[in-house]
């Protein structure tokens, strides 16, 4: 065994530890959602759910501007997209923005 190879050796068990501790996983439970998203007939809803509401509350829906226009909303979903990798297709951008503009922006009264 070459120095080199022994070195990465020890450099990998000092930065993955024991074999025994990695076996054991780890459960987090976390607490339930006190808040939903708002239901609506758009087909954004669904996705909303089936996307953004994997990631993070409801809640942070209601603490958007609500006077926030689809521009905003539009931003936001695409912040989502490259900044916290959500996984979301594009072609369902348009009608996340468009749900979440017209249920939680300045579209909220205009919905439907």
């Amino acid at each position: 065994m070459t120095v080199r190879h022994l070195f990465s050796v020890l450099l990998f068990v000092s930065m993955t530890g024991p074999v025994s501790a990695m076996a054991a996983p780890k459960v987090i439970e976390l607490p339930p959602d006190g808040v939903q998203l708002k239901k609506s007939d758009l087909p954004g809803y669904a996705k909303a759910q089936a996307i953004c509401a994997t990631c993070h509350s409801a809640e942070y829906m209601q603490y958007q501007p609500p006077n926030a226009a689809r521009p905003y909303w539009d931003a936001m979903v695409k912040r989502m997209k490259t900044v916290f990798k959500a996984p979301i297709n594009d072609a369902d951008m348009p009608d996340i923005v468009d749900y979440l503009a017209k249920t939680y922006g300045s579209g909220a009264s205009q919905q439907n």
